[in-house]
């Protein structure tokens, strides 16, 4: 899988694999498994969104940071494989926390910024299980956090 070229020709890069806020690592691996931290929308150092939807951020800015959450943990993946991607399987599963108004209902809809994000850059391989879960407040008022799991050989 050549990952660069495709997310490339999106006009995209891999940053550099995030560092943790706070006292934990970026990921573990256990067997075959890699789960990634919880990635906010961070990009050069900053937030790109922060409060709950829809009060403070648009559904459409919400899928945006989802996508860059989904962008980081590629980054973390990609350092965890050295940057060897035929070692990737596959997507197994996403939790995605959406930082919510009340009687909003449509984490689903935030989510998918980063489930179509991954499906567009791995394919078959991007799809995967999900929750999509309604929070009060994220780590550093963050709009969106998204955890992955990977299956890798």
């Amino acid at each position: 899988m050549d990952i660069r070229s495709k997310l490339a020709s999106m006009n995209l890069a891999l940053p550099a694999a995030p560092k943790p806020v706070a006292v934990y690592v970026p990921a573990v691996r256990t067997g075959n498994l890699i789960f990634v931290s919880g990635q906010l929308p961070m990009s050069q150092g900053k937030l790109l969104a922060t409060g709950c939807v829809p009060s403070a951020v648009s559904l459409e800015k919400a899928q945006e940071a989802a996508r860059q959450c989904a962008l980081n943990a590629l980054a973390i993946l990609d350092d965890q494989l050295g940057g060897d991607w035929t070692k990737f399987v596959r997507i197994v599963r996403l939790a995605v926390f959406v930082s919510s108004d009340a009687g909003f209902a449509d984490q689903p809809k935030v989510a998918n910024g980063a489930s179509e994000f991954l499906g567009q850059v791995l394919g078959p391989a991007g799809q995967h299980a999900r929750a999509a879960v309604g929070v009060n407040a994220l780590p550093l008022g963050a709009t969106v956090e998204v955890e992955v799991v990977a299956e890798v050989r």
